[in-house]
């Protein structure tokens, strides 16, 4: 490693700093970097933003400042963001991109939790779990015979990208059948996880269980909307860890308010939902904060990842978090 520390400011939400450097990954932050302010930048006005004509590396997560043509102009000697947490997209706008940021992100860590709560929500859904235990605070104790479980029940997966390809990939180790929808990547991939790619429209008749891990894009926006809902089995469950804009949350009201279908959803369009909002309140549909992903002790993963990108930056070396600009388009 070289004798140089690169200069850095961390841009995150305050009460985020400590849960990506809890005290032992700060003080290695801190022998590795030189870290020009102790506190987090928190908007351009801030007392940390007067260090940004002298930063080098930022390190970012949750609730980052933008790095747009604002901050560009007031940080001439920024050459890298370092994001620890997921999707980069709100975080370095398109001047960052044009003036040749490097930038890396902790993704594939987030991803891992994520594959973990889907895999196990579509085993619940199998057995009808949440509509089943609402029947059972209302006093109604319902026989299991009959219900669905892993043999022969069908699981569509739109989007096999990292976190759809992790969950492709446990259910069919675990016997699941399971079919995709995924226009961007090669069926040959999907081949090779064990499962069968189809036209959307299909999937969607075809599936038990339709899960979603498609980014949110132009092209996605409300893609299950009224129509494809429709197409849905009686009984079928709709899973959502991916993005709310994928789903048309009306249509999905009506669908679910007539028992037609379930519905489990850990992202929503609002984000979160007003109190009062139906899905909350149906028994057959399954609402979580935004939880699926990295939470507790958990998170402290993302900011050690981090940390060896620091060093391998210092070392000259490839990035492993690396992100590539052009693949943003289908990128969550």
């Amino acid at each position: 490693m070289t004798a140089r520390r690169p200069k850095a400011l961390l841009s995150m939400w305050g009460d985020v700093v400590g849960e990506v450097f809890p005290p032992a990954l700060r003080a290695e932050l801190e022998d590795v970097v030189e870290l020009l302010h102790p506190r987090p930048m928190a908007t351009l006005d801030g007392p940390a933003a007067e260090h940004l004509p002298d930063v080098e590396v930022l390190v970012t997560s949750w609730g980052a400042v933008p790095v747009d043509e604002r901050m560009l102009a007031r940080a001439p000697r920024l050459r890298a963001v370092f994001h620890a947490a997921g999707s980069i997209k709100g975080t370095v706008h398109d001047a960052g991109w044009r003036s040749g940021l490097v930038v890396t992100s902790a993704a594939a860590l987030g991803a891992q939790p994520v594959i973990e709560y889907t895999v196990a929500v579509i085993t619940l859904a199998a057995h009808r779990i949440f509509p089943l235990a609402q029947a059972y605070r209302d006093g109604i104790f319902a026989p299991v015979r009959g219900r669905r479980g892993r043999p022969g029940t069908r699981v569509g997966i739109i989007g096999a990208s990292a976190i759809g390809r992790g969950v492709i990939a446990r259910l069919v180790a675990d016997g699941w059948d399971v079919s995709v929808y995924d226009p961007v990547v090669d069926p040959s991939v999907i081949v090779k996880l064990g499962a069968r790619q189809v036209e959307l429209d299909v999937l969607c008749a075809t599936s038990d269980i339709l899960s979603l891990h498609a980014p949110d894009v132009a092209a996605t926006r409300h893609m299950i909307d009224a129509r494809r809902l429709a197409l849905m089995r009686d009984g079928a469950t709709l899973i959502n860890t991916a993005r709310g804009a994928l789903v048309d949350h009306d249509a999905l009201r009506l669908e679910c308010a007539n028992g037609r279908i379930d519905a489990i959803l850990d992202v929503t369009e609002p984000e979160p939902l007003p109190p009062d909002d139906l899905l909350l309140r149906l028994p057959n549909v399954f609402c979580t904060p935004h939880a699926a992903g990295v939470q507790g002790t958990e998170v402290a993963t993302l900011g050690a990842f981090m940390l060896e990108e620091l060093r391998r930056y210092r070392r000259g070396e490839p990035l492993r978090g690396a992100v590539d600009h052009r693949l943003l388009p289908i990128l969550a």
